[in-house]
């Protein structure tokens, strides 16, 4: 509760901003495909971080690697606030991204130490309850503040609501306490060779999946405003939707998640990855859009149940570094595709879209085809 409580303040504060970083990009002067660029960056700065974050955890203990990579994003959120022009705000994003990527496999790992396998879903799904409870209210605060300032004041005034927020969040994170089983000595390589092969085959559709996800999410908004001409205030009423929906379907998913297996709810949520790029493009005014976004919620209705079939997987003495090994390159692999989407723009503004579509769409059969959920496998 107190690792869930830190994340859902302080993903409170960025999504005031988070959301809108596109916008203050091309604000600063940057182009599409820079930011397209930023995108890739992002997805390289979360593949390098989460296996260090999670042998951090596992070495150092969940508390002080949480304040460790507290400390971090404060430093990129100042750079963010006092950055001049656009280069700046990828500076900011390698201190930032600690938050985000490295404390994610301490996050697994705790609820992972906490319960036991027929709970953990039904974990995933309060932890991501709590961390995007503030994701459906803050792009709406986000979206009215950039409205009324500007996309340049809104963001730093939005930056300076999460730097006040940080230390809240750093005494909740006194409060974690949890007994773990000592770290084991193995290396990058033992940690891979730990892993079950429904992980390793769980990681490969994993990968076009995220690359569906990376190639065009970075470029929703651009779409949006851009191309369909609806304003940013309402963009984050489109957001508010998003994880509304997201919210609503998070505790009946995990509870039958937890009763009848993973595996169809793994395939459900793949099969909205695979839709919503396509349905974004299908959009023509706001009521598409409405019905795009709900499509984009629905992605995380297997999400506590492909989360747990991590944590079920991973040994508990390698469990954080699992975790790390298992973001570690599933975000290496889809570095590309934000970049690949901002270069697919220029073709037309639709083309990164549906080509997003069609990965997911191999990502969600290849799950269908290669992936049994079988406990008792090695």
């Amino acid at each position: 509760m107190a690792a869930s409580g830190a994340v859902f303040l302080l993903g409170f504060g960025e999504e005031l901003w988070k959301k809108f970083l596109p916008k203050y990009l091309e604000a600063l002067g940057a182009s599409v495909p820079v930011i397209g660029l930023f995108g890739t960056a992002e997805d390289f700065l979360d593949a390098i971080y989460q296996y260090p974050g999670g042998w951090i955890a596992d070495r150092f203990g969940r508390r002080n690697a949480f304040f460790l990579f507290l400390g971090l994003a404060c430093i990129g959120y100042l750079v963010y606030l006092f950055g001049p022009s656009w280069p700046f705000v990828f500076i900011g994003l390698a201190f930032a991204m600690a938050w985000q990527s490295m404390a994610s496999p301490a996050i697994f790992a705790i609820i992972g130490d906490a319960l036991p396998p027929e709970k953990r879903a039904m974990g995933f799904s309060i932890q991501s309850i709590l961390k995007r409870v503030p994701i459906v209210i803050a792009p709406l605060i986000g979206g009215v503040i950039i409205t009324s300032r500007g996309i340049i004041s809104g963001v730093r005034l939005g930056l300076i609501v999460t730097l006040s927020i940080v230390m809240i969040t750093a005494l909740l994170i006194c409060f974690i306490n949890i007994k773990r089983e000592a770290a084991a000595p193995e290396n990058i390589f033992g940690v891979w060779k730990s892993l079950r092969s429904n992980l390793k085959r769980l990681l490969v559709s994993d990968i076009f999946i995220r690359t569906c996800e990376g190639m065009a999410d970075v470029l929703v908004i651009l779409y949006v405003t851009n191309v369909l001409h609806i304003s940013v205030a309402r963009f984050g009423t489109l957001l508010a939707i998003l994880f509304t929906t997201t919210l609503l379907i998070y505790v009946p998913a995990a509870k039958a998640a937890d009763r009848v297996g993973r595996r169809p709810f793994i395939i459900a949520t793949f099969c909205a990855f695979a839709l919503y790029p396509l349905a974004v493009i299908s959009a023509h005014d706001f009521t598409g859009l409405v019905l795009a976004f709900i499509i984009g919620g629905l992605r995380e209705i297997g999400e506590p149940a492909r989360k747990a079939m991590i944590v079920d997987f991973a040994a508990p003495k390698l469990r954080a570094r699992s975790v790390g090994l298992y973001y570690l390159l599933r975000s290496l692999a889809i570095t590309p595709a934000a970049a690949a989407g901002g270069l697919l723009w220029k073709f037309s503004p639709q083309t990164p879209f549906l080509i997003a579509g069609i990965f997911g769409i191999a990502g969600t059969f290849i799950f269908i085809a290669t992936v049994r959920e079988r406990a008792t496998e090695t």
